[in-house]
C-alpha cells in the first residue's frame, strides 16, 4: 500500500507515550499490513513477510515492555481478510485468507505463527 514499515518508530513512539503522559497503560488496537498479490490464495496462504512484520513489530513491543512501558494489549489487523473502505476487496490485512466467493477461510501462515506466539510467548 506504500506505507511506511518503521518498527522500530513504535517502540519510540510507546516510550514517548510512556514518558509524556505519566505511564498509562496502552493498548496497540490495529497494526497489520497488506501484502503484494495476496489476491492470490496461494501468496496469500504463504505470507512469511507478514510473519516478518508481525516480528519486527512484537519484538519493539517486548523493548518497550522491559524498558518498563505499560503495554497491556496488542491486536493485530485483522483476523480475516476484509472490506477495506477506500480499497474494497484488493487490500488484505488477515491471517486468515477469505475466499470472498465461496466464504471459506484458511489460516495463512502468519495465522499459525501468530497463535504459536500466542501459545508461547515466543517470538521464534
Amino acid at each position: 500500500m506504500g506505507w511506511s514499515i518503521v518498527p522500530w518508530g513504535c517502540g519510540k513512539l510507546l516510550r514517548w507515550i510512556d514518558e509524556r503522559y505519566d505511564r498509562p497503560r496502552i493498548y496497540i488496537t490495529e497494526n497489520g499490513c497488506a501484502l503484494q498479490g495476496e489476491g492470490q490464495r496461494e501468496v496469500a496462504l504463504n505470507d512469511t513477510a507478514r510473519i516478518d512484520y508481525l516480528r519486527a513489530y512484537l519484538s519493539e513491543c517486548a523493548n518497550a515492555l522491559e524498558a518498563g512501558v505499560d503495554l497491556r494489549g496488542y491486536f493485530c489487523w485483522t483476523l480475516m481478510d476484509n472490506f477495506e473502505w477506500t480499497h474494497g476487496y484488493d487490500k488484505r490485512f488477515g491471517l486468515y485468507y477469505v475466499d470472498f466467493e465461496t466464504q471459506r477461510r484458511e489460516a495463512k501462515q502468519s495465522a499459525k505463527w501468530y497463535g504459536q506466539v500466542a501459545r508461547t510467548g515466543m517470538l521464534a
